[in-house]
């Protein structure tokens, strides 16, 4: 059954980890498992400097620089309960976020993840929730 809007952005916004999509400009879409947190329209991805990378400018921000499209995908997976499975698609746009707006969802991450309590951010990308969708296999 297809999830009313406040409902799908509530498990959104419940949910603690997802895979976005981006679009790379020669190989197509690209999606990795992300934490995220949301404060109202608006989702923060961070580049962070806890988890070892090649490189802090990564590939899913050169990606958005050149489609700023992308989605969220959250799930939630019960092999032996199927009428428990549901899922939430939330349709994002990368924007130029603004200090408040980036401030505010780094703050969500220092609540939502103790490794993230120091805000230890390279960056955190903003991006603006265009819509939101889901579906869910029972209605609670």
């Amino acid at each position: 059954m297809q999830l009313a809007e406040i409902e799908a952005r509530s498990r959104l916004t419940a949910h603690d980890h997802a895979i976005l999509c981006t679009t790379h400009p020669e190989r197509g879409i690209d999606a990795l498992p992300v934490c995220f947190a949301v404060d109202g329209d608006f989702v923060g991805v961070p580049i962070d400097l806890v988890k070892p990378k090649v490189a802090t400018r990564l590939q899913r921000e050169r990606n958005l620089e050149s489609d700023p499209r992308a989605t969220l995908l959250v799930e939630h997976w019960d092999r032996n309960d199927w009428s428990q499975l549901w899922w939430v698609r939330a349709e994002l746009r990368s924007v130029d976020g603004t200090a408040r707006q980036t401030a505010a969802l780094s703050d969500r991450l220092a609540e939502r993840y103790v490794q993230y309590r120091e805000q230890p951010f390279a960056r955190v990308l903003v991006l603006e929730i265009v819509g939101v969708s889901g579906w869910a296999a029972s209605p609670t």
